[in-house]
This record gives C-alpha cells, structure tokens and sequence, in this order.
C-alpha cells in the first residue's frame, strides 16, 4: 500500500509540474492583446522556460544522484508554485520572464527526480508500467493544462496560475510529509559504475540517439502545442473555451489509448519499432493541422496527434532507464535537458515563421520531424544485438509494488 501511495504522489507532481507549463497557452491570445506582443515574442517567452530548464537540467540530474531523490522533488515543487503565482500578479512582460524562469528551473529538479524515484521502487518487469503511468501523467499535465487554463480564464487571465500555484505548493506539503527517501539501485555489472563525465556519457551510442530522438519528439510537440492557441484563434477564430475543449478532450483520449496500448505494444515491436510508429503516427498529423478547415477536423487531428507523442515518451524513457543503470539521475537529467532545448529552439523558431505565415510553424516541425523518422532506422543497426543488463536491486520495495 505504501508503494501505491508514493507512486500515486510522484506521478501528481509530474501532473501538477507539466499542467503548469501549459496553462499559459489558452490565455496567448489575450496576453498578445493586452501587452501588445508578437508571435516572435511569444515564442521567446515560452523558450524562457526551456532555457532556464536547460541550463539547470544537467546539475539537477547530479544532485538527485548525490543529495536525494526526495529533496530535489520538494524544491522543484515549491519552485513551481512560487514561479505560478509570480505569473498571475505580473503586469508587465519582464515579471512574466521571471515566472517563466523559475518554472524552467522547477521541471529541471521534479523530471529527474521523480524518474529516477521511480526506477528505485520499481525492478525490470514493474519499471515499464510504471513508465508508461509516469508518461501519462506528464502528457496529460502538458496537454490538459491548456484545457484547464482555457476554463479557468472565463473568470479571469490571472486565474490559471494561481490555481496551478496553490496546487504545487499542496504538493510539495504532501511530499514532505508522505514520501520517503527510496533506496538507491544496485548494480551487478562493474561496468555500469564506470563514472566517465557527462559528456563522453552523453556521446555514447546507447544514450545519443535516444537523446536526439527526444530532442525531434519534443521539438514537434512544442512547435505544434505552443502556437495551436494562436493559430485556432487566427484562423478559425477560436475562443478560450474552444481551446480548452478541443486540448483537454485530446489529453483524456490520448492519456486513456496510451494506458491501454503501451505494454501490449512494446511487447509486440520493442521500444525502437514503438519510437519509430508513434513519429510515423505524430508527423503525418502535424502536417494535417495546416489542411483541415473545419472544427470535427481540428478536433478529430488533435485528439490522435498526441496519442503519439504520448507513446513516444514512455518508450523512449524505458529504454533509457534499462541502460542507465545506477546513472539513472544522469538519464534524467539528460532527458530533461534535451527536452529544454526542444522547447527553446521550437517556439522561438515557431514565433518567428508565425509572424510570416501561420502554417509554416507546422511545416518545420513536419520536415524535423520526418528527420527523426530516418534516424530511427540506423539507431536501429547500432542496438540492434543490445541486451538489457540484468540487475539485482537491493530494496525489496521493487519486488512489493504492485502496479
């Protein structure tokens, strides 16, 4: 029960952090409006999150190694919460830099954290499931906080984030007071504790392409999500309430597909096929979203669109974990690092091809994403004879979950 209890806690945090970053999407529009922004500017405000989630990913990624996974999880949280309710009080676009600041720095410390947390309480036959319930947890967060922000700004724009705010702040109470510290991985084969330093780790063909691989994912996802306000409300004269119920009914059948579809379909093609599929599957309905016209079309594409980037995500974090070993930190926060710089690089280039024509965010992130397609296949040839290594872990916490 207890197992049950501080997965159900991790994966809320990572709800409440990845609803946080999307709860300024709905309100774009209106921001725009009121401060009198542009596309290009938007698309910096949004990279300021990954920026500062880039720059603190790598040193967050060695201090859950080093100090604890819990520690770095409650920090993230109150970081969160703080950078939330800066947000709602700001009135000028320097205060909201801020805000966006410190919410970059606060995923930095919960992503790592509460992967590798995971990877503790789990062993290799609980590990995927869970994986595929922390995806879902950070998908449904990123894809519903739009919704939910959509909602909540029918009371006022400020409203979201002081919602999102109180939320993380709870969290982070709950975490101090529920979660224990896991014990820590350990690892047969000597080799695993060879601790080279994080860039020749990084380079490593096991890790690399996987690395890239996260970089194209997320790229297409924040080119496609970070402008999908503004482009319904462009095109189609979208309102708030729209937004929401076109992004939250997305989030809850693509959360619900990925429960029922990820074990059964890892087991059917292996994590590489499944990676290779759910780009397929994410690219051609990319493109799609410069073609329909009408509102069945933009709902019918927006509910299946995430449906592969939510499978990408818990395949490609399960096969990092598997090779990660005791560096299960160092994946982490290497996962999170090359998600920041996909979420700088794509709503700034998407802010500045927006201004141009409000399609051609979409098309970049099609052709990228079609490049992530062709690597697949030779990240396929490198793997190809890789074998996980088996592992004893000391917990028996791993071997009493029960997912």
């Amino acid at each position: 029960m207890k197992q049950k209890v501080t997965l159900g806690l991790l994966l809320m945090n990572l709800f409440i952090a990845f609803m946080g970053i999307g709860l300024v999407i709905p309100v774009l529009p209106k921001l725009m409006n009121e401060l009198g922004i542009t596309g290009t500017t938007v698309g910096y405000l949004t990279a300021t999150f990954a920026i500062a989630q880039l720059i603190a990913s790598p040193f967050s990624g060695k201090a859950v190694d080093k100090w604890g996974r819990k520690i770095m999880l409650v920090i993230g949280l109150f970081t969160f919460g703080l950078s939330e309710f800066l947000f709602g009080m700001g009135k000028v676009i320097e205060v909201l830099f801020i805000s966006r600041l410190l919410g970059g720095i606060s995923a930095a410390f919960i992503m790592p954290a509460v992967t590798a947390f995971i990877a503790d309480i789990t062993d290799t036959d609980t590990r995927p499931k869970a994986l595929g319930y922390m995806s879902a947890s950070i998908s449904t967060g990123f894809i519903i906080g739009p919704g939910i922000g959509g909602f909540l700004a029918e009371f006022g724009t400020r409203v979201p984030f002081f919602f999102a705010g109180a939320f993380g702040t709870i969290a982070a109470i709950l975490s101090i007071i529920l979660l224990s510290e896991p014990k820590r991985l350990e690892v047969a084969d000597a080799q695993e504790l060879d601790q080279k330093n994080g860039m020749k780790r990084m380079l490593e063909p096991k890790y690399l392409l996987a690395f890239i691989l996260i970089f194209i994912a997320s790229f297409g996802l924040a080119a496609f999500e970070s402008f999908f306000s503004l482009f319904v409300d462009h095109k189609f004269q979208f309102t708030s309430s729209d937004i929401a119920i076109v992004i939250t009914g997305g989030a809850i059948f693509a959360a619900v597909a990925q429960v029922l579809l990820f074990g059964r379909l890892t087991r059917i093609w292996g994590e590489i096929k499944l990676i290779r599929y759910s780009l397929i599957l994410s690219t051609l309905l990319v493109f799609l979203m410069t073609v329909v016209n009408s509102y069945f079309s933009i709902l019918l594409v927006t509910f299946i669109i995430f449906v592969g980037f939510d499978i990408f995500r818990p395949a490609v974090t399960s096969y990092l974990s598997n090779i990660a070993g005791k560096e299960q930190g160092f994946a982490g926060g290497m996962n999170s690092m090359f998600t920041s710089l996909a979420n700088i690089s794509g709503p700034i280039i998407g802010g500045m091809l927006f201004d141009i024509d409000i399609n051609y965010p979409y098309y970049f992130a099609t052709v990228v994403l079609i490049f992530g397609i062709v690597l697949t296949f030779f990240w396929h040839k490198q793997v190809a004879g890789y074998t996980p290594k088996k592992r004893t872990v000391v917990s028996n916490e791993a071997k009493q979950i029960e997912i």
